[in-house]
């Protein structure tokens, strides 16, 4: 991996990881462009370590209240949201794995994360709920479309800002509570890579190069989440929607073509 592949790849992961549109599907079609295929889980989850740094940044506070307070409303909010997560991706892992190595499915998730958008935007104006609104049931069934979005092509963040646009959640606090989710599942997912790392089980690569992606990763990472932020309180989602069923055709496009 040279140095101008783990920026793009950087810049990539960075922008999509909190728009709407799968970091992990459109990494995989980096990697899959660049001949990286055999790279694997480990670039993508050092390239999110770099998008954890920057959620942990614009919301440090509300990260050390939880750490001061483990029992306060928001804390066990993203705890509910996380244990379906967790569920879900220990259940599954193996069956994942070999789906995001291969991306057979991709253009099909990308198909199906523009029609839950679509539908989502359509209600968005009925939220009503602010963040200490939000019930441990909302909780819950947003942190099962998380769960839901460990499948490379399906957007973490648009599945659970939807999710929350569906539980008539206003759009500032589906925002919030997203990206407040996102910590722990990306933080779990170093983790695992970590180990995996240390076992002699993941791919090593220059860590020079990989350094620069997590870097790039980190600071796009947090102009996307201010971007995000903006977009809801003022923008449609349907923009994104379009674009990732026209990607999904694509994908789908090439695949039938025999491209990959």
């Amino acid at each position: 991996m040279s140095w101008i592949e783990a920026a793009i790849l950087g810049i990539i992961q960075g922008l999509t990881e909190f728009l709407p549109i799968s970091s992990t599907g459109h990494l995989y079609l980096g990697r899959h462009l660049f001949g990286l295929d055999e790279a694997g889980l480990f670039l993508d989850t050092m390239l999110h370590f770099g998008t954890l740094l920057a959620v942990l940044t614009v919301y440090w506070r509300e990260i050390l209240h939880m750490i001061r307070k483990p029992w306060s409303r928001i804390s066990l909010l993203v705890l509910v949201g996380t244990i379906p997560t967790v569920i879900i991706g220990l259940t599954f892992k193996d069956y994942f794995e070999e789906i995001s190595q291969t991306g057979v499915t991709i253009g099909w998730e990308f198909l199906v994360t523009g029609v839950v958008l679509w539908a989502s935007d359509t209600i968005k104006h009925q939220g009503y709920k602010t963040v200490d609104q939000i019930r441990y049931s909302d909780a819950f069934l947003i942190g099962v479309f998380q769960g839901a979005a460990i499948m490379p092509a399906l957007s973490r963040s648009g599945l659970t800002i939807a999710a929350a646009l569906f539980r008539k959640i206003d759009k500032a606090a589906a925002a919030y509570f997203s990206f407040l989710l996102s910590i722990p599942s990306i933080a779990g997912a170093v983790v695992y890579q970590g180990k995996k790392l240390l076992d002699g089980g993941a791919e090593m690569l220059p860590l020079s190069a990989l350094l620069l992606g997590t870097l790039l990763s980190a600071v796009l990472g947090y102009i996307a989440v201010k971007w995000m932020i903006s977009i809801l309180q003022r923008g449609s989602l349907k923009g994104f929607a379009v674009y990732v069923w026209i990607l999904g055709a694509v994908v789908l496009g090439a695949q039938w073509l025999g491209y990959f």
